[in-house]
């Protein structure tokens, strides 16, 4: 049985910003009614990374507002460093990754799966300015085909 998945939160800048090498699901811990907040929709993936402390990943500059029902929680700060949760092994491939020249980590999009938190993450080298270009010629010129091919079957009919 596939397990449904509710995305919350896109991180849309990242796919123009980065390329993606790899991809990884990690869990994370959550305080008080933050898990609310996210069912809520009320998060913010644009400025977050992924950092390593300790030998513990972080997702830091993640922004997930206060819940408003909730009273006594308002303590907590929106853009709290949140640990990550993933198995040994993606921990380390992760941060002798992070290691590298030009590698970073970045979260990709925030959802729920069986009431949990997940979060994508995916490694990812930044882009330069001509690729960037490049990649929205590609997908200009991509459009433009697809445009024609409707003409022309319109023109068919």
């Amino acid at each position: 049985m596939p397990d449904a998945r509710k995305v919350v939160a896109r991180n849309r800048k990242a796919s123009h910003d980065f390329s993606f090498i790899e991809m990884f699901e990690a869990g994370l811990v959550l305080r008080g009614v933050e898990i609310k907040s996210i069912r809520a929709s009320l998060a913010n993936l644009q400025e977050g990374f992924v950092e390593e402390m300790g030998g513990e990943l972080w997702l830091l500059q993640v922004h997930i507002s206060p819940y408003p029902q909730a009273s006594g929680w308002d303590s907590l700060d929106p853009a709290r460093p949140r640990k990550l949760l993933l198995h040994k092994k993606e921990i380390t491939r992760l941060v002798t990754a992070l290691h590298e020249k030009g590698l970073s980590a970045v979260p990709l999009q925030l959802y729920l799966v069986n009431g949990k938190a997940k979060v994508e993450i995916a490694l990812a080298r930044g882009k330069k300015e001509y690729d960037k270009r490049q990649d929205i010629a590609k997908r200009d010129s991509d459009r433009d085909v697809q445009r024609a091919l409707r003409e022309h079957d319109r023109q068919r009919e």
